[in-house]
């Protein structure tokens, strides 16, 4: 019987394997950067990027290389595992994500910014510029943010319902385009069948929750822990009398809210109040 493979470290850095895989398949074939983006039709600066680990890239990308190297789905794979991996995130979000990726239903407060599920690029490019995230690790972090998405997506996504304050849709992009596409966005999600969209109107006045973004998350053996947070920590609420009032304090708040049709016409108010792009 051969002997066991060993679960290496690298093995367990789903980004730095993928990166590294690209970079052996590459030199496997004697190519430069140059050479491999003139034959799959990408910028070489981008493959640069994706060999270095700073960024991962998208999907299309991915299967572009596994046609090109005859890999079929191995680097999309990869590409998955990388997206999903809980060690792109700061140390006090990796439990978070885990408990995020195996919850049946999500229960989302925004205070200001749209739920991370929810933002698109451009929104969270400036939004974690914004945060002073340094440059080099701006796209690790936004490819990172990005990858939650999947959390909504596939055969069986979770439940999800969203309420926004309306700070969150009145707090615009210095990016106009990258602002009208976030609201777009928004508005194309509420349409799926898993999502809830809620808007809370500056008319509902204070509540429980006036300063505090937070998550439910129902697991699948029935109990539910919170994640609330601010611009510079998050705390996972676990106990159980904890949990409880914050849920109450969400109740109240939610039937405050619009309902999920008029919150999307709020939501479309707002893209036909833009003013219009310039035409080119």
């Amino acid at each position: 019987m051969p002997a066991r493979k060993v679960v290496t470290g690298r093995s367990q850095e789903p980004r730095k394997r993928y990166a590294e895989e690209l970079r052996r398949l590459r030199a496997s074939r004697g190519l430069s950067l140059r050479a491999l983006a003139e034959a799959v039709g990408w910028d070489p600066s981008l493959f640069k990027k994706l060999e270095s680990g700073e960024t991962l890239g998208s999907p299309e990308v991915a299967e572009a290389l596994d046609e090109f190297y005859g890999t079929p789905g191995l680097l999309l794979a990869m590409w998955e595992l990388a997206v999903g991996d809980p060690t792109q995130f700061r140390e006090q979000y990796r439990r978070y994500m885990v408990l995020e990726s195996e919850a049946v239903s999500l229960w989302h407060y925004a205070v200001s910014a749209p739920p991370g599920l929810l933002q698109t690029a451009g929104y969270a490019r400036e939004a974690l510029a914004a945060g002073w995230i340094k440059e080099h690790e701006l796209d690790q972090q936004i490819d990172a943010r990005l990858g939650r998405r999947q959390v909504l997506e596939g055969e069986h996504p979770p439940l999800f319902r969203a309420i926004l304050s309306e700070a969150v849709l009145r707090t615009a992009l210095r990016d106009t385009r990258a602002w009208r596409e976030q609201l777009e966005h928004l508005a194309q999600v509420a349409e799926r069948p898993n999502i809830t969209l809620q808007v809370l109107p500056f008319s509902a006045g204070p509540h429980g929750l006036t300063n505090t973004a937070v998550m439910f998350l129902r697991l699948t053996d029935g109990h539910t822990v919170a994640y609330s947070e601010n611009d510079l920590r998050g705390e996972l609420v676990e106990e159980n009398a904890s949990v409880e009032l914050l849920q109450r304090r969400y109740d109240a708040m939610r039937d405050l809210a619009l309902s999920p049709a008029e919150s999307c016409k709020f939501i479309l108010r707002m893209l036909e109040e833009m003013p219009c792009e310039p035409s080119t």
